[in-house]
């Protein structure tokens, strides 16, 4: 039976989930209140316990030096992920600052002029480049330029852009479930299980970039067709093409900012043996990106997307209400006795309920519910935990791509899209990437097995 706690935390955070769904009001307000809720209701006045607050909220990490100098010792997470939320929000500071000089928009006019504005080369190119920068900054952020980019090209060369867009979007997913950097589930799963982006890049790497290809086939013979350049007419002008060097309005601090992006990228791929946190990096972005903006500092903190940020400190919150009152334990204990604690039978079920549950919320909340769940499942079933995190990490990365709604790049691309006179129904999206998704998933199951079982 379940303890009355245990029945307030479960129906916050079902509540909480279903406002998220709804959709009507930004996330990170249904996000805090079920926090606010979780804190008030469950601890203090039913368990009467303020130990879990402060345990939960978990503020104290951040004065400890070893939060942000870890050496080669695991920061312990529980509650909020702070490293989580300091990294993202770096990141975040650092995106703009590249945004605001045009660095994004470049290297994606860059590209097209390297094939010479083609269109199927285009989507070739413009995956390969989703794919890989998502394997280093938040694939949110990859779909805000990308996206815009691609309509600002369709308007010139006369293509649609809702299936390069979708493309993208599959790409930006898919390339993030590389690195512990890319998708947020991913920075979620490394930062609270103490994994580098050497450990993501070895085991989940391999298979991302082997799903990305057969992804790239997949949508090239999808789109090849609809995507073809008309044929321009001898008598017409011929079309001027947006250069690259029109993105780039203040020569030094581009490259100021650039030097900066190159820098975080070998800080992130080199933090196991330099010893610093992902936290600590994500400060050093915040700090160089703020310091070459000058006067326009204010200007780049006012566009960070701080509501995301808090509605991750509401989840991490409501999520530990259920770690605190051994929900997520119960859930593991339950996972283990139906699989018979076998790795081949654990392996398709964690892979392909994650898949599942990514494809119909958004995968950041379900990677947060589950962290705990497989730790408390590898101690019970005495299963190992890499194991388990490289399957969580690939089921709800690669099932975030089936539906408009599966991932916050989803929801970012088809909201661009609209935005600019483009909308993707349901119907068109999952046409092409619930087949794209199954055929990803089936690769990571059989690799999976082949690897670990």
């Amino acid at each position: 039976m379940f303890t009355l706690s245990q029945i307030l935390a479960i129906a916050i955070f079902v509540i909480m989930f279903a406002a998220i769904i709804y959709g009507k009001v930004h996330r990170y307000i249904p996000a805090l209140i079920g926090a606010a809720l979780t804190l008030a209701v469950v601890f203090l006045l039913v368990m009467r316990s303020p130990d879990s607050v402060v345990s939960v909220l978990n503020l104290g990490q951040l004065g400890q030096f070893g939060f942000w100098v870890p050496g080669q010792e695991h920061i312990e997470s529980y509650g909020v992920n702070w490293q989580t939320i300091v990294f993202i929000g770096g990141m975040m500071v650092m995106v703009e600052g590249l945004g605001e000089v045009g660095f994004f928009r470049w290297m994606c006019l860059l590209l097209a002029k390297m094939v010479n504005y083609k269109v199927v080369p285009i989507l070739v190119v413009f995956m390969l480049l989703s794919g890989f920068l998502s394997m280093f900054i938040d694939s949110i952020t990859v779909l805000l330029f990308l996206a815009m980019v691609t309509i600002e090209l369709s308007r010139v060369l006369k293509f649609d852009p809702v299936p390069v867009i979708i493309a993208e979007i599959f790409a930006a997913n898919t390339g993030g479930a590389a690195t512990m950097s890319g998708d947020p589930p991913n920075i979620i799963i490394g930062t609270g299980l103490g994994y580098t982006f050497t450990d993501f890049a070895a085991n989940t790497g391999p298979i991302a970039w082997i799903g990305m290809l057969f992804t790239l086939g997949f949508f090239y013979l999808v789109f090849r067709k609809s995507l073809t350049t008309p044929k321009s007419n001898p008598d017409t002008p011929p079309m001027r093409y947006p250069q690259p060097s029109e993105a780039i309005i203040d020569p030094l601090h581009f490259r100021i900012n650039a030097a900066i992006f190159i820098a975080i990228i070998v800080l992130i791929v080199t933090h196991a043996e330099t010893g610093i946190s992902m936290a600590l990096i994500g400060v050093i972005a915040a700090f160089l990106t703020l310091l070459a903006a000058s006067r326009k500092a204010v200007h780049v903190i006012s566009r960070v997307d701080w509501r995301t940020l808090l509605f991750f400190i509401g989840l991490f919150v409501c999520v530990g209400g259920l770690e605190e009152t051994g929900v997520l334990g119960m859930l593991a204990q339950y996972i283990g006795q139906v699989s018979g604690g076998n790795i081949v039978l654990v392996i398709p079920l964690i892979l392909w309920i994650s898949a599942f549950a990514s494809a119909i919320v958004d995968n950041i909340p379900f990677a947060a519910t589950m962290v705990p769940v497989i730790v408390n499942l590898s101690k019970t079933a005495g299963l190992k935990l890499p194991t388990l995190a490289w399957t969580l990490a690939l089921g709800t990365d690669i099932g975030g791509n089936a539906t408009p709604i599966g991932a916050s790049a989803n929801v970012v691309g088809t909201a661009i899209a609209e935005k600019e006179g483009h909308p993707i129904s349901w119907g068109r999206f999952c046409k092409y990437a619930i087949p794209a998704t199954i055929m990803v998933l089936g690769l990571c199951w059989l690799y999976l097995l082949i690897r670990y079982a």
